[in-house]
């Protein structure tokens, strides 16, 4: 089984990105672990509320609690190649890498361009205003993912257009897997 991680700030362009490949793989999104606690707790899907949960997770249980649950997502596909969205710490990327080699990509995008692009989609737990929007980086950052993109072994930028992360995402991922 082949597993790689995508990793950057919100708004980054890691969905768009991981939209390009899917059909080589499946895609196991860390957050969807965040939003089933949720669920589970009958909260309400919201950027603030997932942030404490993944919050609270973390500190009940360790930083590397929600990647370890990803984990048990992964050994349950019947795929050779999983994607793996939202990494946000090295203690995650050390839970992956006992199990599998793990290269990880890291997309990268301009602050300007992320906060335009998270203020234009519509998705029900994105931060609605600038400084919502600094606060949820402030979180993530906070998790560890600046390191985390700087540790990354492969460096995305995404600083163009839609097709032009779609072609090079592909052309990466392809080399990835021919030499996994």
């Amino acid at each position: 089984m082949k597993v790689i991680g995508f990793c950057g700030l919100p708004g980054s362009g890691k969905s768009t990105a991981i939209n390009a490949i899917k059909d080589l793989g499946t895609v196991i999104t860390m957050g969807d672990v965040i939003r089933k606690e949720a669920q589970e707790r009958n909260i309400e899907l919201s950027d603030e509320n997932l942030g404490k949960i993944a919050k609270q997770l973390r500190e009940e249980e360790g930083d590397e609690i929600i990647a370890e649950k990803s984990v048990r997502y992964v050994k349950m596909q019947n795929t050779d190649v999983i994607f793996i969205d939202g990494i946000r710490s090295i203690p995650e990327v050390k839970v992956f890498r006992k199990y599998w080699k793990f290269p990880l990509i890291a997309i990268i995008s301009s602050d300007d361009l992320r906060f335009k692009r998270i203020s234009e989609r519509s998705r029900s737990d994105d931060s609605k205003t600038l400084s919502q929007i600094k606060e949820r980086d402030k979180r993530e950052i906070g998790f560890g993912l600046k390191e985390v993109i700087l540790e990354a072994n492969y460096k995305l930028e995404n600083n163009s257009t839609i097709a032009s992360l779609e072609q090079k995402t592909r052309e990466l991922i392809l080399d990835i897997i021919r030499k996994y």
